[in-house]
């Protein structure tokens, strides 16, 4: 029996990765009968049918396992965007970072085509990313030309997936760290604003601390696993300030003594921050359950 992480799957057939040695692997009948499929990232145990082939006996626990992209055991989610074309939109980020942290990710933030932005623009985006490490989030703001070995090696240990609009650079960033892939790349459509989706299914690469994936670009973010009474834990200053409000299940919108609501005031929670939560958590209210 051997462990190992299945970095790619198709048509039935999932590839592990055994320490760099690869096995064609499928699943056994029992995995149907119980109607459980193994996916990109899941850790498995099989038997070695003979040199490169084998078949699937036992999933490990997933610490986490994403819809869209369909990918478990994630422990970086990179949230790629542009600085332009398409425009740097902090409301799309805050979003992004609320399903890092509902799906317990560690979220880091890259944007790219600094080159393309005016100086007006890159101190806009600079200004605004100060924001986000002020918070506690690492950010990096990279161009077409930079090294990109530090960049992706900055991400740490395990898997990391690159997440974000089409048309942001995910697949370019990727074509510059492994130059064998000569992964599809897309011009920006001028009509849409953004590129067309270049990535159609989930595959795992190998970097020098673990696997980075790249994965579909996102045309809407899915937060059905999410309660309104949840959304506050995933807003990191509003967590932090929330601990402190007179009521313990505070949502912070018109509750008397809002210690959020407080820090708001004194500028110490930053407007767009605040209004952009609002939004969701009105979003998530009024939602219609599916049964």
């Amino acid at each position: 029996m051997k462990t190992g992480r299945i970095i790619k799957s198709l048509s039935g057939v999932y590839r592990v990765d055994v320490e760099g040695e690869m096995y064609d692997t499928k699943p056994r009948g029992l995995f149907r009968k119980n109607k459980f499929s193994p996916i990109v990232g899941d850790v498995v145990d099989f038997e070695v049918e003979n040199i490169t082939e084998g078949y699937i006996q036992y999933v490990h626990d997933r610490k986490n396992a994403l819809k869209r992209p369909l990918v478990s055991n994630v422990d970086h989610l990179i949230l790629v965007m542009s600085a332009v074309e398409p425009d740097f939109s902090t409301q799309l980020l805050d979003r992004f970072l609320v399903i890092a942290h509902s799906y317990h990710m560690r979220p880091r933030i890259l944007i790219t085509k600094r080159d393309l932005a005016s100086e007006e623009t890159q101190q806009k985006v600079t200004q605004l990313l100060n924001v986000y490490e002020n918070m506690g989030y690492k950010t990096q703001f990279i161009s077409i030309d930079d090294d990109i070995e530090p960049v992706f090696d900055a991400w740490g240990e395990g898997l990391a997936v690159l997440s974000g609009q089409s048309g942001v650079g995910k697949s370019t960033l990727l074509n510059k760290y492994f130059p064998e892939l000569n992964i599809e790349t897309q011009h920006i459509s001028k009509a849409l604003n953004r590129g067309r989706h270049t990535t159609t299914h989930v595959e795992l690469f190998e970097r020098s601390h673990g696997y980075i994936a790249d994965t579909p670009g996102f045309s809407a973010l899915d937060f059905t696993h999410i309660q309104k009474d949840e959304l506050k834990n995933y807003f990191m200053e509003i967590n932090e300030y929330g601990e402190q409000c007179k009521f313990r299940d505070c949502n912070h919108i018109n509750e008397p003594k809002c210690n959020v609501k407080m820090e708001l005031e004194k500028g110490n929670i930053a407007q767009f921050r605040y209004d952009h939560y609002l939004q969701l958590f009105n979003e998530i209210a009024n939602r219609k359950e599916r049964y």
